[in-house]
């Protein structure tokens, strides 16, 4: 009878250097953490090395400059708005603008579980080039 070899006593070497990275098991989980607000700096500062989730981090983190700045632009012009006496004319803009922005995270949450990466017109551009 011929006898079957062990296995290895090691792990097999990791791939060299430059080489494509694995794909992690947490790569759906960080895709999706990349597009939750805060939650996009975990994948943003731990997952530097896989190029796609780091992608998507910096994508994630635009749209968190993004949510930031309307934020405080509605908090301006309602306050503006509230010395001039309408009290509550920017609820209504607020209300919409805050439809969108969640709109906008569930759409890029859903491209980036299925393997693409959603381009937002000005946000991906700032990413790219600052983040």
């Amino acid at each position: 009878m011929s006898e079957i070899p062990a296995p290895p006593a090691f792990p097999p070497p990791p791939p060299p250097p430059g080489g494509p990275v694995p794909a992690s098991s947490d790569r759906t989980l960080m895709v999706i953490l990349s597009y939750l607000g805060l939650l996009a700096l975990i994948p943003y500062l731990t997952k530097k090395e896989d190029a796609d989730i780091h992608w998507h981090a910096k994508n994630g983190v635009g749209l968190l400059i993004l949510d930031v700045v309307i934020m405080v632009a509605w908090w301006i012009l309602d306050r503006g708005l509230a010395m001039a006496g309408v009290p509550c004319g920017g609820f209504a803009i607020f209300c919409l603008v805050w439809l969108a922005l969640a709109g906008l995270h569930i759409y890029c949450i859903i491209q980036a579980a299925g393997g693409k990466r959603p381009r937002i017109p000005v946000v991906t551009d700032f990413a790219e080039k600052s983040l």
